[in-house]
């Protein structure tokens, strides 16, 4: 463990982290290109929780504890099941291309974004949409023309979902009906130069969000105001809040980058920084 200032690095030598989840007094994450889920508590003990063939992405838990993981190149969320990865939920015939971040409600809902076009390879960047999947592993897209929707967010009444769209450099809201399904579409906030990835909401109703062009974590409130600003080395890839009354700002950082590449240089890591508001929602 290394201190820099008020920033402590936790963790170091990854391939390309995401998707970083406060739960069960630690912090769980993906590691794309290691193929591995895993959990990270503050003392700084790694464990391997599932391995996945796919690739792992967003992580999200059902009521009862199993937890559910984006299987970004097969396009499938899939469940832990004693030890196990089973398929929750088959994508691939929603969604062209592969799934990233995913947010799951308290009803065990999943939220699963995906890319809309072959990044690595500079394809055009093309709308795409948003997919609901059900506890009983059903899928429907619920929300279209969004530009890379990544991370996501769920208020804590359960009643407002915020979506980033990396590619749309915006933040944008929906209503969530009882059954589910978005409504009410709305712009949360302009970003200008930022590009939005993983995102996590706080308790005064901000949104901290790593933005990987410039290099950095943002506090952003409804209407585009910024409040705080938090420059790293590398590229910002994803947040969250966890740790005690979730005050303590997960900070995960690499660099945007094809396997060969992440793989030898190893550059991702996982930053630690108290805040003065706590998280709040989900995840």
């Amino acid at each position: 463990m290394k201190n820099d200032n008020d920033t402590v690095t936790l963790a170091e030598g990854l391939a390309f982290p995401e998707a970083p989840r406060w739960h069960d007094g630690a912090l769980w994450f993906s590691d794309f290109y290691t193929h591995a889920v895993h959990r990270l508590v503050v003392d700084g003990t790694l464990t391997t929780v599932a391995e996945v063939p796919g690739q792992p992405s967003g992580l999200g838990w059902l009521p009862d504890g199993r937890l559910l993981v984006v299987s970004m190149l097969d396009r499938r969320v899939l469940r832990l099941e004693a030890g196990r990865l089973v398929t929750h939920a088959a994508l691939d015939t929603l969604v062209a291309s592969p799934c990233n971040d995913m947010v799951v409600d308290a009803e065990g809902r999943a939220y699963v974004g995906n890319f809309g076009f072959d990044m690595f390879n500079r394809e055009t960047p093309r709308p795409t949409g948003l997919v609901l999947v059900t506890p009983d592993g059903d899928a429907r897209v619920v929300a279209d023309d969004l530009l890379f929707p990544n991370g996501c967010v769920i208020t804590p009444d359960g009643g407002t979902l915020i979506v980033a769209e990396t590619f749309g450099k915006r933040l944008t809201a929906f209503d969530i009906a009882p059954d589910g399904t978005l409504s009410r579409r709305r712009v949360w906030a302009d970003l200008g130069d930022a590009s939005p990835d993983g995102i996590c909401l706080d308790d005064a109703g901000a949104v901290w969000l790593a933005s990987p062009p410039t290099s950095e974590f943002l506090r952003v409130h409804e209407g585009g105001h910024v409040s705080e600003r938090i420059a790293v080395a590398g590229q910002a890839i994803a947040c969250a809040l966890g740790g005690n009354e979730r005050r303590t700002l997960f900070m995960v950082t690499g660099k945007v980058s094809k396997a060969p590449r992440a793989l030898a240089e190893r550059n991702g890591r996982i930053l630690a920084r108290q805040v003065a508001v706590g998280g709040a929602g989900l995840p």
